[in-house]
Formats: C-alpha cells, structure tokens, sequence
C-alpha cells in the first residue's frame, strides 16, 4: 500500500513528522507538503506564478504553494505511482464544524477526493502546546481501521483528535460537523505610524449545541470522525427550488 502524506504547516512541521511516525510500517510513504506554513488557505489553486518542487530525501519534497498544489504536483508530476491513500496532517488545531471551508489540512484530502483517491485529514484538536505522540497510539489504531474502509467517490473523511494523552482518550464517535459563532472575529489596531490594519482570528469558538457534532465528541474526550463530501449540492433545496420555479408566472 503506497500512502501519500501532505499537510498545511509545512513540510518540517511536527504534525506532519507525528503522523510519518505514527504510520511507519503500514505501507510505503511518500511526503509531498508545501515548502512553509500555508494554514486556512482553504482549497485554492496557484495560477499566477510558476510552482518548484525541493527534493529533500528519497521520501520528501517540498512544493512552494498550496496542500491543494502539493497533492496535485504529487499526482500528476512527483510520485510514480498513484498513492493508494492520502493522509493530510496532523494539522496544529482543530478544523471542525465550518472551519473545514478554510482548512488546508482539509483540502488537501479534498484534492485526493477529487482525484479518485480516498482521503483522510487528521487534525490535533487543542491549542498551545499539543500532545502529538501522546496520541500516536490510539491514532495509529484508528487510521489502521480507516484504511480498511472503502470510501465511496468523492468522499473523505476528516478526523479530530482530542489533544489528551492516550489513556484519558475515550474512543471514537463518527459525528457531523458542529456548528460555531466567534468572538471577536476582526481585531482593529495600529501600526507606529498611526495607520490602521486588521487581525483575523478572534478568540473563540463558541460551538451551538449539538450532542452529535464533531465539537462535542471532542469536548467529551472522543475522537471524531467525520464524513465529508466534495459535492456541495443542498439536495433537499434542490426540490424545493424546482418546485418554486414550477409555480413561476
């Protein structure tokens, strides 16, 4: 089994050292990550300027754009042979609930979806200092168990993992996406000069209720995996819009 891994903290990041650890063993890896920090860049395409790849080792190379770049590169240009998976992470911080629309840890496995390659994003749900061989255990026997199942076209999955040590993990529930408000989304400040400029990532989130969310499941010591899906059609407000437009004059 060959296994392409990627993430959006870049290719020297610990996250991404983690789950290279965590999945030693289980097939032949291969590491194509963008060249820096590209976090929330979301599923976007560099088409304004050229991309270079760095071979690094045998098993590393370093894209200078996007996750969504690098898994493309790797496809189609990089690897010589398709990957049979694609892990992207361990991202450093959740991507739960609408997050997931800014993620590149997330698009990154999208980018595989769309490709016809089945796809899991892993992510370290806590902030500040992150626990990430804690977890290599219990990760590593949840990713086992995924690789087993087959993904139907255009699905991936997207897994948060508490930042506790192993023992205190307390399973794994599948859950759907939460739903979260935040505060203080835009910070105003100014610079020396006098002149304006912003911040953007505010200080929560407060997630809305939902006992079957990917939030709360994580909240109560759960790893959370979550199903998601590259087509973005509402299929309820489909048939309520063509019958809307059957009744137009």
């Amino acid at each position: 089994m060959r296994i392409l891994l990627t993430n959006d903290d870049g290719v020297r990041a610990t996250g991404l050292a983690a789950l290279e650890r965590t999945l030693e063993g289980l097939g032949h890896l291969d590491v194509v990550a963008p060249d820096r920090e590209r976090s929330a860049s979301g599923h976007s395409l560099t088409i304004t300027q050229p991309l270079r790849v760095a071979r690094i080792d045998d098993r590393h190379w370093a894209v200078s754009g996007t996750p969504t770049d690098a898994v493309l590169l790797a496809i189609e240009k990089i690897l010589p042979e398709r990957p049979d998976w694609i892990i992207s992470g361990i991202n450093h911080g959740p991507n739960m609930g609408e997050d997931v629309t800014y993620s590149g840890t997330v698009a990154a496995a999208m980018e595989g979806a769309i490709l016809g390659i089945p796809a899991i994003a892993v992510s370290l749900a806590g902030r500040g200092e992150l626990q990430f061989d804690a977890v290599r255990v219990p990760l590593r026997a949840l990713l086992e168990r995924l690789l087993q199942y087959k993904l139907q076209r255009l699905q991936l999955l997207n897994v948060n993992v508490p930042n506790l040590p192993a023992g205190q993990i307390r399973g794994t529930r599948v859950s759907r996406l939460g739903s979260r408000v935040y505060r203080d989304a835009v910070v105003a400040r100014q610079d020396p000069q006098g002149r304006d400029y912003y911040w953007i990532g505010g200080t929560g989130p407060d997630w809305l209720p939902d006992e079957k969310s990917d939030a709360h499941a994580v909240e109560q010591g759960y790893i959370a995996v979550t199903p998601l899906s590259t087509d973005l059609t509402h299929y309820q407000a489909l048939v309520d819009l063509e019958a809307h437009f059957e009744r137009w004059p």
